[in-house]
């Protein structure tokens, strides 16, 4: 009897572990007898009864949802599709493009269900490749800050194993490092980092991750990110990059610089470059704040006001390289509008006839489709990078030059 207690009980907890998501989509494909319990066993039951249940591997995702009435399934501004039985559980499998997030949400009854949602689809470069040579990470270091008086902020440094130690290697700075440095996180950055190494499509690069910073308990992120000033820019170049230049070998040249950030971290990579163009060259910012979230007598809007200011005749054109993004869902709230801003600081290098880049999604105010995209953005930045060189004259691409200038048209009004 206790043999056969402990065989029931074993099998038990085999069958509540949680299906592999690839097995998932399989099965929902197949729609496999298993498929009900399974989809709660992998989404949870929670999820699917709060219509937020989803998983996904490549082009592949599975929604899963607790309904009384056949609901649908709006993915980005599509049209709704139907979803089909599965036990209890009302379920849709389906493809979506690859390399962004796409928002979502349940219609049930003819009305919005779950909230809206947002889900990252990653490309074959986020996933791990068998054979590629991983980096070694080093961190995390705990720098005092001079410039920041008290403040401490943890840095981590991530090099190829393909670098001989001796070569002076390109640096790309991250701000909110610690989001990055552990592997096989949503974020997939590692992964990334090592796959376009092994293909060659960025150089031999040190990776910095620096995290904001806190001063006598004091949070210190927005102050060092939001503050338009050369101040964090300052801290940088005075505090960050020589600490770490002592462990290992860094190029000096700002054509060999790049940085990198999310939201607030996004207008510090902005505000980097464009503050100190001959020491950070090429920035790529995802939901940038460009937001009056650190006012000053000097700057009364604050970050609110590169859009205009970037643009101005009287403003000289910087010799930089910029890779934005946000989606059409981002935040409008007291501070700024994150999608307006965003399209206006588009529509202000276009005209400048910056060498720019603008994906626009649909997403919430999240980091995902910055995430997905990195396969296609840092090989952007870093495109016809010589090493031989320490400058180079960054133009606007003939092809974007004859695009449009981007417009705004209302979808969620009649």
């Amino acid at each position: 009897m206790r043999a056969l207690t402990l065989l029931l009980l074993g099998s038990s907890l085999a069958f509540a572990e949680k299906v592999p998501v690839d097995k998932l989509i399989e099965m929902a494909k197949a729609r496999s007898a298993d498929l009900e319990q399974a989809l709660k066993d992998a989404l949870g039951a929670d999820a699917i009864q709060k219509g937020t249940a989803v998983d996904g591997v490549g082009k592949d995702f599975v929604w899963a949802v607790a309904a009384a009435s056949q609901p649908q399934l709006k993915i980005d501004y599509a049209e709704p599709v139907a979803a089909w039985k599965a036990g209890s559980l009302w379920v849709y499998q389906g493809e979506v493009k690859t390399g962004m997030a796409h928002r979502f949400n349940w219609i049930v009854d003819g009305k919005p269900f779950g909230g809206k949602n947002d889900v990252a689809a990653y490309g074959p470069d986020s996933y791990p490749h068998p054979g590629v040579p991983e980096g070694k990470l080093t961190g995390p270091i705990v720098l005092e800050s001079r410039i920041y008086p008290g403040m401490k902020a943890n840095v981590w440094y991530y090099v190829p194993t393909q670098w001989d130690g001796m070569t002076p290697l390109p640096v790309q700075i991250w701000g909110d490092g610690e989001g990055y440095v552990n592997r096989m996180n949503p974020k997939r950055t590692l992964e990334v980092i090592d796959n376009l190494t092994a293909q060659k499509r960025i150089p031999l690069i040190a990776n910095i991750f620096i995290s904001p910073g806190t001063a006598g308990g004091r949070p210190m992120r927005s102050p060092e990110y939001d503050t338009v000033s050369d101040t964090y820019p300052r801290y940088l170049l005075e505090e960050v990059l020589p600490e770490i230049g002592k462990l290992i070998k860094l190029r000096e040249d700002g054509y060999s610089r790049a940085i990198i950030g999310q939201s607030s971290g996004g207008i510090a990579a902005f505000n980097a470059a464009f503050r100190k163009p001959d020491q950070f060259s090429r920035a790529i910012s995802w939901i940038g704040s460009f937001a009056a979230l650190q006012t000053s007598p000097e700057h009364p809007v604050g970050g609110a006001e590169y859009p205009a200011l970037v643009r101005l005749r009287t403003e000289a054109k910087r010799n930089i390289r910029v890779w934005l993004e946000d989606g059409a869902e981002d935040q409008d709230v007291q501070f700024g509008s994150w999608p307006f801003a965003n399209l206006a600081m588009a529509n202000s290098l276009k005209n400048k006839l910056y060498d720019y880049h603008f994906s626009f999604g649909v997403h919430t105010h999240n980091q995902l489709s910055g995430n997905t995209e990195l396969p296609e953005s840092m090989p952007w930045i870093w495109r016809d990078y010589d090493p031989s060189k320490t400058s180079q004259e960054f133009k606007q691409d003939p092809e974007e030059a004859a695009k449009p200038v981007w417009r705004v048209v209302a979808l969620n009004r009649n």
